[in-house]
This record gives C-alpha cells, sequence and structure tokens, in this order.
C-alpha cells in the first residue's frame, strides 16, 4: 500500500470526506492515475504534452481536478505515455 493509499484509508473514516470522495471517485481516479503514470515515466508536464499533443495547460487541470477530459484526451494522453486507455464497468 501506497502512501496516498494509507491516508485515503484514514481519510475514509470521515464521513463527510467519504461522501465527498465517493461522489467525485472517478474524477479523482483519473487525477491520482495520471499523475502516478507520469510519475513512473519520469515526464514533467510539459514533456508528456510534448508526448502526447495535449497542451500542458490541460494537463496541469486534469491533474489538479480543475476539468474532466474527454475520451480522445485521455487516449492522447495515454500514447504520450506509452500505454493504452481502457476502461471497463466494474
Amino acid at each position: 500500500m501506497d502512501d496516498f493509499e494509507m491516508l485515503l484509508d484514514e481519510s475514509l473514516q470521515d464521513p463527510e470526506f467519504k461522501k465527498e470522495w465517493e461522489d467525485n471517485q472517478t474524477e479523482y481516479e483519473i487525477m491520482r492515475m495520471l499523475v502516478m503514470a507520469r510519475a513512473e515515466k519520469n515526464l514533467t508536464q510539459k514533456e508528456l504534452s510534448e508526448l502526447s499533443g495535449v497542451r500542458q495547460s490541460n494537463i496541469s487541470r486534469i491533474e489538479r481536478g480543475m476539468c474532466i477530459p474527454n475520451i480522445p484526451t485521455l487516449e492522447a494522453i495515454a500514447r504520450g505515455l506509452g500505454k493504452k486507455l481502457k476502461i471497463e464497468f466494474v
């Protein structure tokens, strides 16, 4: 379990935080996955922008939760990271 997951588990004990998390979980997961994938590749936002064709300012907004990316944007970011986008219902 990484530091984020430990902090999240602790924070979910607060009912108000838990409701907020559950209401916005998809957006938070997109933010988290993007930040982690970019860090895994040791890329700056600017470098990922150059590789993906997505403006650095848009990558920043996604990572800060200021916007929800559309599927073509997520696909471009995935390609820039050398990955494929996978969406599934669980």
